[in-house]
Parts: structure tokens; C-alpha cells; sequence
């Protein structure tokens, strides 16, 4: 990692050392009094970002709107979503987030990136930190609040004129940093495709269309990929899933494609005061995500010791019922 660090900064030179970014940090008194209020752990690994000791996480949800604003630069967005569906996009819209039909925890619900594709299709791109807080249950209710949206608005487009078949199928595509133990039971597979279909399957066009995509699935499989090269879609997938200095090295001397991604990245990551927001508000997430976390596996052993005592309830019964068996045999003897 420290030969990677080395021959990244010939390709990025606004990467620092670490001791640099402790120097900035102690010039401003604002974020040094924050800084120095982070425990030891937590200041050594911003400070590690900072640098780009510890490379840059995609999936934050800053970062992840920087680097596809549709607005700024839509082709990032259009060639992922091309790889990811399979199909020619030439061009892409955002949508912004209106009045939802459904909520979410108690607020409006706001969806991460919606775009609508040249085709008429809708698109929500979703960035989960821990996959358990977007289970299919959500996906659907976001993919039907998208769905029912297009359909008021094409409704009051078209009034009498209406017609069902003028409405365009929506995807929702969900990046898991940390996959629920469904995906992880397939650990060489990561990504889940899912569609509605009849059984015969018969030619009825269902609209919704949802992608699941578990990356430390992949990054668990994407080793061995390495050393034959990547395809397209899985440089992405690294791109997206990894802060590995070697693989950020890796993919800027084979995908040059990826370097003005990395340079916008690594040019925020010199900005102090905007990273301290950033990570603060990570590590606030965070800890809400544990304290879910623990209660998930908290609930989770509760359910199973109450499955345990129920079957050693039935057990006892049925041990009692043949102990009351042999009596009655003993008492006729």
C-alpha cells in the first residue's frame, strides 16, 4: 500500500501526507477544536481519507452525488446505467424528488438519484451502507411510489386520451455496501436481477424492475478477476466499492477513465472543513446503523430462543405423552 500511495500521487499531486493534513487541520481553529474532540480512532482514519491513505469511499452519499450529478456531468451516470441495463442510453434527466404518496420514517420520503432515460423509463438509484435497511418490502414500496407518480402525471397529460400503455417500465437499482445474509448465501453472485413474470410465462409487460447489487459479494469474488482484467461493468463495481489505494492504482493505469473521478474526489478530500461535515454526518449514520444493527440481532436471537423453547415444549409433551404410555402398560401388567 505504501509503494501504491507512491505512484498514485504521480498521477493525483494534490494528495498529501498525513503529517500535511494534521498541519492544515491544526491552522483552522474550527475544525481543529471538532478534530481534536473525535476519539484517537476516528481522527487517525479522517485523517487517513484526508490524505488518501485509506483511498475514498464511493458509497458515502456526498460523494456519490458529486460524482453523478446528472447535471454536471450526465455520461457517468448514462454509462453505468447502460452497463448495469444492459442498453443504449444516450441521455438521461434528473427528476427531482416532489411530494411522495408513501413516507418514511415519519418524512417525506427522498429517493437517492432518479433520473428518467431517453426511452421514457424511470430510474432510482439507491446507496445503502447496510443492506438490511432497504429489504425487498422497501424496494417495492419505492419502485410503486415512482410507478404511481408517472402515472398521475401521464394521466393528467392526457386526460380522456389516457392509455395504460403509455406508461414506461422504472427500475430501482440498490448498491449494498454490506449485504443481508440472503445475498451472502451466494457469495459468488452480485447481481440479483428481479422481475415480475406469469408462470407459463406468457408475454404480460410488467413495469417494475429492481437490481440488487451486494458489493462485498463482489468484492470477495472480484480478486481472482483482477489478474485476467476487468470488464467494464466490474470496473465500475470496483470504482464504486472499493477505497483500497492499490485498487484506486489499479484501475487508474488500466480504466484511465475512472482518473477525473478520482482527481474530483481526492481535490474534495483537501478540503477540511467539507470533509469534517461529511464524516460527521458518516459517523452519525453510523451509529444509528448499529444501534439498528444490534437490534436486529437482538430481535433475531430473541426469535430463535423462542423457536428453541417451543420445540422443546412439544418435546416435553411428547416425552410426557409417552411416559403416561408405558404407565398405563405397567399398570395392565
Amino acid at each position: 500500500k505504501v509503494s501504491a500511495m507512491t505512484n498514485l500521487k504521480k498521477y493525483y499531486p494534490m494528495l498529501r501526507t498525513k503529517e500535511q493534513v494534521r498541519e492544515s487541520i491544526s491552522k483552522n481553529y474550527d475544525v481543529n477544536r471538532i478534530f481534536l474532540n473525535m476519539s484517537p480512532e476516528n481522527r487517525d482514519r479522517f485523517v487517513n481519507i484526508c490524505s488518501g491513505n485509506q483511498g475514498v469511499r464511493i458509497l458515502y452519499d456526498a460523494y456519490f452525488k458529486e460524482i453523478f450529478n446528472s447535471d454536471i456531468d450526465p455520461q457517468r451516470l448514462i454509462r453505468l446505467l447502460s452497463l448495469l441495463l444492459n442498453k443504449k442510453i444516450t441521455e438521461i434527466r434528473s427528476l427531482r424528488s416532489t411530494s411522495s404518496l408513501i413516507e418514511d420514517n415519519r418524512t417525506l420520503m427522498i429517493l437517492d438519484i432518479v433520473v428518467k432515460l431517453d426511452d421514457g423509463s424511470i430510474v432510482n438509484v439507491e446507496v445503502q451502507k447496510y443492506g438490511y435497511d432497504f429489504p425487498g418490502q422497501r424496494a417495492a414500496c419505492y419502485s410503486s411510489d415512482l410507478l404511481l407518480r408517472q402515472y398521475g402525471r401521464i394521466r393528467n397529460e392526457n386526460k380522456k386520451d389516457f392509455n395504460y400503455k403509455n406508461l414506461s417500465p422504472v427500475y430501482s437499482i440498490i448498491f449494498m455496501e454490506t449485504s443481508p445474509g440472503e445475498f451472502r448465501r451466494y457469495p459468488s453472485d452480485y447481481i440479483f436481477r428481479s422481475a415480475q413474470k406469469t408462470d407459463p410465462d406468457i408475454n404480460l409487460e410488467f413495469l417494475q424492475y429492481f437490481i440488487f447489487i451486494p458489493l462485498d459479494n463482489f468484492l470477495n469474488s472480484v480478486k481472482n478477476k483482477k489478474q485476467e482484467g476487468l470488464s467494464d461493468l466490474d470496473a465500475w463495481l470496483l470504482f464504486l466499492s472499493s477505497d483500497d489505494p492499490e485498487d484506486i492504482l489499479y484501475l487508474t493505469e488500466r480504466h484511465p477513465e475512472f482518473i477525473p473521478m478520482y482527481e474530483q474526489l481526492f481535490t474534495i478530500c483537501s478540503n477540511e472543513g467539507r470533509m469534517l461535515e461529511m464524516y460527521s454526518e458518516e459517523l452519525r449514520m453510523m451509529d444509528n446503523n448499529t444501534v439498528k444493527l444490534m437490534i436486529d440481532k437482538m430481535k433475531e436471537k430473541l426469535d430463535e430462543m423462542g423457536r428453541e423453547l417451543e420445540a422443546n415444549k412439544r418435546e416435553l409433551e411428547a416425552n410426557k405423552r409417552e411416559i403416561e404410555k408405558y404407565k398405563a402398560m405397567l399398570a395392565e401388567k
